[in-house]
């Protein structure tokens, strides 16, 4: 009985995006289900106008850069947070986890009027830093849970045969927590790519998103291209997932 209730809800929350891939292969005037007939002029309307192209590849270069960034942060704070103790850690990581809590249009209104301040509101930079804001702890706690399942006699035997401590973290930590980065680096590109209310606070008429181009067209217009952008970013997310979840069920390295 529990098992079938969790498929019915499973199944009501993913009839939309079902119904939104069919529209996608539909006519170019009207959204309409089922579809009267099917083509790709959708998905070549999208492909050939740079209004569309354009923010899908600003998602692209935000995506990245957010989660290189947020990657090179998170890594170095979940493992401090995990292995030591020092003062103020608990504010300290309440600080950090905070954007799991805060609505994010009180973020993005709170970085509007910074980066205003700064004139630097509606630049590539200024949305990959609220990107990174609202990745990173997302990245801590996977990077956090991946060391809390580690072998820590390993550390300790390393750093017993004199191993410095950037040396243990390289060639014991590191390739156990493989895994782990894989994770959090596929989590936090897909966190940055679907992000559109922080974006649409930041971004300029030049660094619009893709998501934040959908909702600016939703807004003003119902084009039947949304749906082939929905389905376009629909195919994105399962890709990266999936490969995600190959790369975590790939062998682990020996050490």
């Amino acid at each position: 009985m529990g098992t079938a209730l969790a498929v019915a809800i499973y199944f009501f929350l993913l009839l939309p995006v079902l119904l939104t891939i069919p529209m996608a292969f539909g006519p170019t005037n009207a959204l309409t289900f089922p579809p009267e007939s099917y083509s790709l002029d959708l998905f070549e309307i999208f492909f050939k106008s740079p209004d569309w192209t354009d923010p899908l590849l600003q998602s692209l270069k935000v995506g990245a850069a957010s989660t290189m960034v947020a990657m090179l942060a998170g890594v170095p704070a979940g493992y401090s947070m995990a292995r030591y103790r020092f003062a103020g850690k608990n504010f300290i990581t309440g600080l950090i986890m905070s954007p799991l809590i805060v609505p994010h249009i009180a973020i993005g209104l709170g970085l509007f009027l910074y980066f205003s301040y700064l004139h630097m509101s509606g630049t590539t930079f200024s949305i990959v830093l609220g990107h990174v804001i609202v990745t990173l702890p997302f990245v801590i706690v996977v990077i956090v849970a991946g060391l809390n399942k580690l072998d820590r006699d390993l550390e300790f035997a390393a750093e017993l045969m004199g191993a410095r401590p950037i040396r243990m973290f390289l060639t014991v930590v590191v390739p156990q927590l493989v895994p782990s980065f894989v994770s959090a680096a596929f989590f936090a590109f897909l966190l940055s790519f679907d992000e559109v209310t922080i974006s649409w606070f930041l971004a300029g008429p030049d660094t619009i998103t893709l998501p934040v181009k959908m909702y600016n067209t939703l807004h003003w217009e119902v084009s039947p291209v949304i749906a082939a952008v929905s389905t376009l970013l629909t195919a994105i997310s399962l890709l990266v997932s999936i490969v995600g979840i190959a790369l975590r069920r790939a062998p682990s390295i020996d050490i």
